[in-house]
């Protein structure tokens, strides 16, 4: 097995002993993303909605460094501090997503990292 490890400026370094990605033949794995602004690896100002729309530029930010896009992600992992953030999830998740979506998992969690509210990881396969 092969194992390449993706990183970019154009995402948040990782803030722990993980890598941003692992690229493994055609399959890559996301580490999870929280609403951290790459340059200054601070949380986003903003409402909930600036918080989701910046966790999925940092994925798109990772999974171009791997050489593709949101639209290869085969499933995506949402970590919400709040469930009843769910309904804005799908919304602006159709910002960034076109059918056929990928299989998704939503999760409530008591923290996150940073006191976020939001967090994703994803696994996708290059075309």
């Amino acid at each position: 097995m092969t194992k390449q490890i993706i990183r970019t400026d154009q995402a948040p370094r990782a803030i722990g002993t993980y890598s941003q990605a692992v690229r493994s033949d055609r399959t890559v794995y996301l580490s999870g993303q929280i609403p951290l602004v790459p340059e200054t690896m601070e949380l986003i100002a903003g409402d909930m909605g600036a918080q989701i729309r910046r966790v999925f530029d940092n994925l798109r930010a990772v999974a171009q460094a791997a050489g593709g896009d949101l639209t290869e992600i085969v499933k995506l992992n949402v970590f919400l501090i709040d469930l009843d953030d769910f309904t804005l999830v799908n919304q602006i998740m159709a910002e960034y997503f076109q059918e056929p979506y990928p299989a998704r998992a939503v999760i409530g969690v008591a923290a996150l990292p940073k006191g976020a509210r939001v967090e994703m990881d994803a696994i996708l396969v290059l075309e």
